[in-house]
């Protein structure tokens, strides 16, 4: 069912963005020479950058895939941000009082200085393929889940999203989003906190705040430490402190959409005060959403689920000829809500072993119909999905007379993995769509505009670091640097205008031809594991190795990059077993030690 807004949402949303995007071309119009367009014209305080930082990779992706992670998983993503404090201090310590000496607009500049200009190229464009496809996801992934629960065109929202970035992004700038970003995190948190407070107030009265954690720790819900190797859980202590480590240096300390927020900084010590803000408080925050995601699964022990959050693909499969079956799993869904809501009311009372127990059971049962309507779905929607199971059925069928037999267990194999597929798709995956759905179906009128705010505006500043560095960089770093002659300052900001201009229209293009099959917010860390290892290395040569030569880098660069891609999908055919976050050491590490050999090798060749 497509939900209607009311008149309020409606002004309450349209307000507070068309507040915010006049509020930033208002702010900031008139930018006369590089360093202000670029820099924001080095102004900026400390809180300002460290909520800029924030708001820059809190996207839209974080309020709608995070409390989706959490209603599905629990607490356990929290330990995917532990490195993160540790990442802010050694980028003080060590990256910005290099920036700051060096005067650069750009991270890559620093690479040409220390090796040369086809390093800083390469990495440059390392930073524009993997930032460029993120840019266009930050915008996709709201305009799919609400083209998907309010009925409106994908396209549509696509545009408008990318069109009101690029209003004030082009017009100011590196400070226009700053500026716009401190008034959206503003937003974020009133609207997150409003959920809260909302959502523990639509649990039964009986139910204290401290019963409804109780209830969702008896479920595995409140599990936040995993210290176990097992590769097959991509979050862990381990992970989260080593993966996570590398992935938030590289991400913080390379990636110009970060060092851009903070190089607009009045002075060195604003712009360290700036990230150790961050450290502190981004911990806290992703706890604080995912306990959002948490509470919204506590409601649901009270008040009935729907069995998938898709509404149209709900409606897809019961119109199939799998409708019955379908049927089946919601009567058997809402035999089970019974008995949920009575172990839960019992169990806030009584915090016993027995009850304890059963709470889990009747929660893994319930994931078990989840995933069985997934896969229906799968089937109903996907033609070609549904003749390759029945094959590999049949397949396994006339095989049974010899169980032990390694065809058997081959094709057995094969058969739970297409099934498990199921869960991946767009039109099934819903641990996405959860907490949109939620907000539609529960929560007040005025409140649910509020929160549809949030998304769109996380989902603009996010987008508008983004293409505002991709512009700088493609600005700066290839189009500047390779002029044979002096421009002058209005041409350079002209240019970069136009460049801004650019890659949102890529953006949206971008978000127009995207198709997700992950749960996004992994999606896009994802996407930044592949490249960010690599680049951080890169980096931690120019600081730490001093007779490491440009040559040496840049070979080892690009048979890095090359490397990491064959990793990533021989763990994505499950040739391999290798959570992502694991790219981010195995890069970085690779890039140093492939310069050192070629170094080594070819001293007198790779002294460029």
């Amino acid at each position: 069912m497509q939900q209607t807004l009311d008149w309020i949402d409606w002004t309450v949303l349209i307000a507070t963005l068309v507040t915010i995007v006049g509020y930033g071309t208002w702010k900031t119009r008139g930018s006369k020479n590089v360093q202000e367009y670029v820099r924001g014209g080095n102004s900026s305080k400390w809180w300002t950058i460290g909520l800029s930082v924030m708001a820059t990779q809190a996207s839209a992706i974080t309020f709608l895939s995070t409390t989706g992670q959490a209603f599905s998983d629990g607490m356990g993503f929290v330990q995917f941000y532990f490195g993160l404090p540790i990442a802010m201090v050694i980028i003080c310590l060590v990256f910005i009082p290099l920036y700051h000496r060096l005067k650069v607009y750009t991270a890559y500049e620093f690479l040409e200085n220390r090796f040369d200009l086809k390093t800083r190229t390469l990495t440059a464009i390392l930073f524009l393929i993997q930032r460029g496809l993120a840019a266009g996801i930050t915008i996709f992934a709201p305009a799919i889940i609400l083209s998907v629960v309010l009925g409106w065109n994908i396209i549509t929202l696509n545009i408008i999203i990318g069109v009101l970035v690029i209003i004030y992004t082009v017009s100011g700038g590196t400070k226009a989003v700053t500026v716009t970003q401190k008034q959206q995190m503003f937003v974020i948190f009133a609207g997150m906190i409003a959920a809260l407070v909302i959502i523990i107030g639509l649990i039964p009265d009986e139910v204290s705040f401290t019963d409804a954690i109780d209830i969702a720790g008896a479920t595995g819900k409140m599990q936040v430490l995993d210290f176990s190797f097992d590769l097959n859980n991509r979050y862990t202590v381990w992970t989260g402190f080593i993966g996570g480590t590398f992935l938030m240096l590289s991400y913080f300390g390379t990636d110009q959409s970060q060092v851009q927020r903070y190089l607009s900084g009045k002075s060195m010590k604003e712009m360290q005060m700036g990230l150790l803000f961050n450290g502190l408080l981004k911990v806290p925050m992703q706890f604080f959403i995912l306990l959002v995601g948490v509470m919204v699964f506590v409601f649901y022990q009270f008040n009935p689920a729907p069995l998938n959050f898709i509404d149209a693909s709900t409606q897809t499969v019961l119109a199939s000829e799998y409708g019955e079956e379908y049927k089946l799993l919601q009567e058997k869904q809402a035999e089970l809500f019974g008995t949920k809501q009575r172990l839960s009311l019992a169990y806030a009372k009584d915090n016993n072993e027995d009850l304890r127990s059963e709470l889990f059971t009747v929660d893994s049962l319930e994931k078990t119909y989840r995933s069985e309507s997934k896969f229906l779905i799968k089937k109903a929607i996907d033609p070609e999905y549904r003749n390759e199971y029945k094959k590999l059925q049949e397949e396994v069928e006339t095989l049974k007379s010899d169980t032990s037999s390694a065809t058997y267990k081959e094709k057995s194999a094969e058969l739970n993995m297409l099934y498990k597929d199921a869960a991946k798709d767009t039109q099934t995956n819903d641990r996405d769509y959860m907490f949109i759905r939620f907000i539609l179906n529960h929560l007040p009128v005025g409140l649910i505009g509020l929160l549809l705010a949030v998304i769109l505006s996380a989902a603009m500043s996010s987008t508008a670091s983004e293409i505002n560095a991709l512009a700088t960089i493609t600005s700066i770093d290839l189009y500047g640097r390779n002029l044979k002659e002096d421009k002058g300052e209005a041409h350079m900001v002209n240019i970069t205008k136009w460049f801004t201009f650019g890659w949102g229209i890529v953006a949206i293009i971008i978000a127009c031809f995207a198709n997700l099959a992950e749960n996004l917010i992994q999606l896009v860390n994802i996407i930044g594991s592949i490249f960010y290892g690599n680049v951080l290395g890169i980096f931690l040569l120019a600081f730490f190795f001093k007779k490491i030569r440009g040559n040496a880098v840049f070979i080892g660069a690009l048979i890095t990059q090359v490397f990491i891609i064959v990793l990533y999908f021989l763990d994505n055919f499950e040739i391999i077993n290798l959570p992502y976050l694991w790219l981010n050491l195995i890069g970085c590490l690779i890039v140093i030690i492939i310069a050192h050999i070629l170094q080594f090798m070819t001293p007198n060749k790779v002294k460029a």
